[in-house]
């Protein structure tokens, strides 16, 4: 498995593995002690039942790569049983073949390496004398010549002294017994009798398991999950598909990296090279190690066979080319190794299963782990594994930017946000994750959680992102720019006219000519969000003047609306503001009554709601576009209704009256 794993996007994943699950825990959440108890009771049955547990787990993963090809057979016209058989005698035949090959290329290739020695040499002592790398290849060859200085030394007794010879050494006495045959052939087929009983143990249980597939099916769900059978045939079958093509489109993936390479070793004169291909196609299968062993091993060979340097060039190339096209065309094009799991967690997963099961578990540890992610996908108590193993982000996009907010890291957010608007436009990631992420602040603000200081930061890192996005937001202005210039050269040629129902609703109507005012409502949040919507209508073309809630007391606000303005916009993130924003628009009205103004009360499930009605208000809008379509609409601002005059009660005293009508 390669770098580009790590490369597999959250839509592919989302339509390939179903959903991403939400994780929230609640205050009220139970303890995880039992399910870390149980994790390391599983832990320590693993490892010491090891014995037993090993050949059944790769009986297991078997079935589940051999499980596919039995029921094509099945389909073809076969019955069960000579369709399981069938199966399961090519597969271990082809593993028997293919392991006899490997073995007699390792055994010739080990018989020729003391011929190599001489280049071996040879090459060192060029290093030695070439002056570049004389430092290091000099203590080197000084360490290993000292090493064997001692070793020769340590045979030889040193004289005693004042002695003129050497004390006697003892004589070593080897006593030879009869041969017998059967001693013999016990001491050589011995040590055979354990893997030949494991695996003739596997190739039974693979084929029970494939004969009786869906009766263990059965009873697994009646064992652990008949409480709830959607649930657990779910998770049977995820753990089945996503095992069986990781297996399936991994081999087509090696096979296809190992084949060319044994070809390319053949033409530049590499020996054995059948052997380098099929330790390629193994090795491949042990996460980013593999490949690298898989790499040295053909490198270290041409370095031996060749005096000169050429071959270690040749093979070095063929490699290169080899990891570029199966990184970049292979892999992408099969996604043979899109398993769900994190890249570092599969590097976890690999030096665990390792140290648990040896090289057999480091080779199984990807399909393993990808098993104990559909658990913890599944499990309520196992969450924590889908969390640790998963590749699915556990953070939404809102809350991974609100979490930037906080921290203060406009860079970070920058770079998800530039991620985003690969496939998006600035007015989707304002409307889907930055005004959502601002009404997470607001309700923390709401919750007394958020200190005035916190809310500074947060305007002040929100602010600095919609400023990194400023190059992003002219880009997209000069292509409204030249779309708008297209449609007009298409509608002054005579062309049929279009169908109705054409048009795009969702596209903003054209903002070029128009100014428009934008201004945070009660706080800094709102000030952030007046921002966002502001550089969305400078995509549109129009003029944008932006000010903050602070500037409202004072009445700054007032000289800072310009006098050719078309709409005055107040943001309020605080979907309870309603009568607050009805006084702002009402004093905007009041001063400027040839202007539009309008409020957006920003909410989170707007399609759920109706904005709400506020007097004089030309326009209510809920959703960044609802407000950018209403702020560049060319509908003339509504009358308005004459103020109340105000007026003053003098102070009358009934008493003096009184007194006065009677003089009177």
């Amino acid at each position: 498995m390669s770098s580009s794993d790590a490369k597999i996007t959250e839509a592919e994943l989302e339509n390939e593995l179903g959903p991403r699950r939400v994780y929230s825990t609640s205050p009220s959440s139970p303890s995880r002690m039992p399910a870390f108890a149980s994790v390391l009771a599983v832990i320590a049955i693993l490892y010491f039942g090891k014995d037993v547990l090993l050949p059944l787990a790769i009986a297991v993963l078997l079935t589940f790569a051999l499980a596919p090809i039995s029921s094509r057979l099945r389909k073809l016209g076969l019955p069960r049983i000579p369709a399981v058989i069938v199966t399961v005698v090519i597969a271990f035949l082809v593993l028997v073949l293919f392991g006899l090959v490997v073995a007699g290329h390792v055994a010739e290739v080990a018989q020729n390496l003391p011929a190599y020695q001489g280049n071996i040499i040879a090459k060192i002592r060029s290093l030695q004398e070439s002056g570049t790398d004389s430092g290091i290849v000099r203590r080197l060859t000084s360490v290993v010549e000292s090493v064997g200085r001692e070793l020769s030394n340590a045979e030889e007794r040193p004289i005693a002294p004042g002695t003129g010879s050497r004390p006697r050494e003892p004589l070593l006495v080897e006593i030879f017994a009869p041969s017998r045959p059967i001693e013999t052939l016990t001491s050589l087929i011995g040590p055979l009798l354990g893997p030949i009983a494991s695996l003739g143990l596997i190739i039974v249980v693979v084929i029970f398991m494939l004969l009786e597939r869906e009766e263990l099916r059965d009873r697994f769900i009646r064992l652990v999950g008949y409480g709830d059978l959607h649930r657990t045939t779910e998770a049977i079958q995820e753990a089945g598909s996503r095992v069986a093509r990781y297996l399936l489109m991994q081999l087509v993936v090696n096979c296809a990296y190992g084949v060319p390479l044994a070809i390319g070793l053949w033409a530049v004169g590499i020996p054995n090279p059948a052997l380098w291909g099929m330790l390629a196609i193994v090795l491949r299968f042990v996460p980013y190690i593999g490949p690298v062993i898989a790499t040295i091993l053909p490198l270290f060979l041409a370095f031996a066979v060749d005096p000169g340097w050429s071959l270690v060039l040749w093979v070095g190339a063929i490699f290169l080319v080899l990891e570029l096209t199966s990184n970049n065309v292979v892999e992408p094009w099969l996604y043979g190794s899109r398993t769900g799991l994190s890249p570092l967690a599969i590097i976890v997963a690999a030096i665990f299963w390792a140290w648990l099961w040896g090289p057999v578990g480091l080779v199984l540890s990807t399909p393993l782990t990808v098993c104990l992610a559909v658990l913890g996908r599944y499990v309520p108590q196992f969450e924590f594994l889908e969390v640790v193993f998963g590749s699915d982000p556990v953070l939404d996009p809102k809350e991974r930017l609100y979490q930037r907010l906080l921290a203060g890291d406009p860079d970070e957010a920058t770079d998800y946000a530039e991620e985003f608007l690969e496939e998006d436009y600035l007015e989707d990631y304002y409307g889907k994750v930055a005004i959502p992420a601002l009404l997470l602040a607001e309700k923390d603000r709401r919750r007394g959680v958020l200190t005035a200081e916190q809310m500074e930061q947060v305007f002040g890192t929100a602010i600095t992102l919609v400023s990194n996005l400023a190059e992003i937001a002219q880009e997209e202005e000069e292509e409204e720019g030249e779309e708008e210039q297209k449609e007009k050269e298409s509608a002054a040629r005579p062309s049929t006219p279009p169908k109705e129902g054409n048009g795009d609703e969702s596209e903003l109507p054209d903002g070029r000519g128009k100014t428009v005012f934008c201004i945070g409502g009660r706080g800094p949040l709102d000030d952030a969000s007046a921002a966002m919507l502001a550089q969305v209508l400078q995509v549109q073309g129009a003029e944008v003047v932006a000010a903050r809630h602070s500037d409202i007391p004072n009445r700054r606000a007032m000289s800072l609306v310009p006098k050719q303005s078309n709409a005055i916009v107040v943001c309020f993130l605080n979907e309870d503001s309603a009568r607050h924003a009805s006084i702002l628009v009402r004093r905007f009205k009041r001063t400027y009554p040839a202007i539009r103004v309008g409020a957006v009360l920003w909410v989170e499930n707007q399609e759920k709601r109706q904005p709400p009605t506020l007097r004089e208000a030309d326009f209510v809008a809920t959703t960044l576009t609802s407000a950018a379509r209403e702020a560049l609409a060319d509908a003339p601002p509504s009358l308005v209704a004459p103020g109340r005059k105000i007026r003053t009660r003098r102070s009358s005293n009934k008493t003096g009256i009184a007194a006065a009508r009677s003089d009177l």
